[in-house]
């Protein structure tokens, strides 16, 4: 493994990217510090200290993810780490809480452009990322992607009529999130035979702006699975999809 290794976590200027990048930063690593609001990726990375650096990214502009890959490959010639962590849960601002955005998010009823918006970010957009990083992923030795998604994506579980949150599926973010993690399969099917590793992970309930502050975890506690398999090395398994050490999830 490189001792200088690159990554990119997107959406790393607040929350469980930012977690993330700081502990990433603690080892060492170079962290391009993704953010769609440059001031705001400039100041997390400020806080976080020496090692990160603010890149401006929306993962929703093809033109600001070229750019962004144009900088790595100009500052760095490769890519070790990919972690396409940016998500959204809405882009509605008249919901007061989890509850009342899982009632306005009912598949009868759900405007289709609050669909498209949310998928845009939460699906298109890691794949848009993934797409122009992985030629940088290939100069790396030892690369690693790491797609973050979420337990509610997992078909299986949510299928099953005992499940106690069976009733939370709908088609915004938990949906989007089972197609993030068909995205998933679909590269580590086409990666599996090279050295560029692909991972899901679905992290703790985080308490952040993505469930408006409603989540069980701090950030440090929810972005642990994260962390573990960004450290993985030459080593780690590929094509997992993991809630923690040797806790796999269904698909």
């Amino acid at each position: 493994m490189p001792t200088n290794r690159i990554a990119l976590i997107t959406g790393a200027n607040q929350g469980m990217g930012k977690q993330v990048a700081k502990e990433l930063v603690f080892d060492g690593v170079t962290v391009f510090v993704g953010s769609r609001d440059l001031a705001r990726g400039e100041k997390a990375a400020a806080e976080i200290g020496e090692g990160a650096i603010a890149l401006q990214l929306d993962v929703t502009d093809t033109t600001s993810i070229a750019s962004a890959a144009e900088r790595i490959r100009d500052e760095t010639g490769r890519l070790d780490l990919l972690v396409n962590n940016a998500a959204i849960s809405t882009t509605r601002t008249d919901v007061r809480d989890l509850s009342e955005l899982r009632a306005v998010s009912k598949a009868s009823t759900v405007p289709l452009d609050e669909v498209r918006a949310v998928w845009e970010v939460n699906v298109f957009g890691p794949l848009a990322v993934f797409q122009a990083m992985l030629p940088l992923l290939r100069e790396s030795p030892v690369a690693r992607v790491v797609n973050v998604t979420s337990a509610l994506g997992s078909l299986t579980t949510m299928a099953g009529p005992d499940f106690p949150y069976r009733s939370t599926f709908e088609p915004v973010y938990a949906a989007s999130k089972t197609a993030l993690n068909a995205v998933t399969l679909a590269m580590m099917i086409e990666l599996e035979d090279t050295d560029v590793k692909v991972n899901l992970v679905s992290p703790g309930f985080a308490n952040t702006a993505l469930v408006n502050f409603e989540g069980m975890e701090s950030a440090e506690e929810a972005a642990r699975e994260i962390v573990r398999v960004a450290r993985l090395g030459a080593d780690g398994p590929t094509g997992t999809f993991t809630l923690w050490e040797g806790v796999d999830l269904p698909w």
